[in-house]
């Protein structure tokens, strides 16, 4: 079964409606919507915005839904010139830019007492993913590389520079790295797709709310794509 998460509704309502034999699970305030698309199993679930939600929802997708797969999709700002509004980024890898132990010597973005800060992402969903993209919208271009997460909306050119300097980001957002460390923590591939909504900068609270709906209607397009040619259960 893979598991789909989304933090809005807006990002997961079409999905949900494209599903046959729901059966719906409620757990920790959010709805599980499981049931059949493209002949594949599914589990479809809104997180609520930010990262304590989202690594909650990554863990009950392991333990209640036992999914062999998870993919995060949303929107996320740019944090490269070359990749723009409509574009989609896929997470090469993806961490926490507010971590923050320095004060003990680590450095920025690492998670003390951890192996791993940075969480790669699957290969294969990749591949599938890039794949999928360069058939269903052939007018988006698609990048993979690194996907930047914090408890923050980042409309500020100097904290985007400042994320672009020290991290290598291609885009930023609020849940994919933690969900990517519980997929870690629980040996599940994981992938995070984004599209991107604005350029995480001063134009950034214009942008996202003229953006936001053609950035998801992109992610759905791939998506379901994905769930139609995947090898998914």
């Amino acid at each position: 079964m893979l598991g789909i998460i989304g933090a809005m509704d807006e990002e997961v309502s079409k999905l949900k409606a494209m599903l046959s034999d729901i059966r719906v699970t409620k757990k920790a305030g959010m709805e599980f919507y499981e049931g059949a698309l493209s002949g594949k199993n599914v589990v479809i679930v809104k997180s609520g915005i930010g990262k304590v939600n989202a690594a909650i929802c990554a863990q009950i997708l392991a333990d209640i839904f036992k999914v062999e797969a998870i993919i995060n999709t949303g929107v996320a700002g740019s944090l490269n010139d070359e990749i723009n509004i409509g574009d989609i980024v896929l997470s090469k890898d993806a961490l926490q830019h507010d971590m923050d132990t320095t004060a003990f010597g680590d450095p920025i973005g690492v998670i003390p007492r951890m192996d791993v800060s940075t969480f790669p992402g699957d290969e294969s969903l990749i591949a599938l993913a890039e794949e999928c993209c360069h058939k269903e919208l052939p007018q988006i271009r698609t990048f993979v590389g690194r996907v930047v997460s914090g408890d923050q909306f980042i409309s500020d050119k100097e904290k985007k520079r400042w994320l672009t300097d020290t991290f290598h980001g291609y885009c930023t957002e609020m849940e994919g790295a933690a969900i990517a460390h519980a997929a870690y923590l629980n040996g599940i591939p994981f992938l995070v797709i984004r599209a991107i909504s604005d350029k995480a900068d001063d134009s950034a609270d214009m942008d996202y709310p003229a953006f936001e709906a053609m950035a998801i209607e992109n992610s759905v397009k791939l998506l379901s794509a994905m769930i139609e040619k995947g090898s998914f259960k």
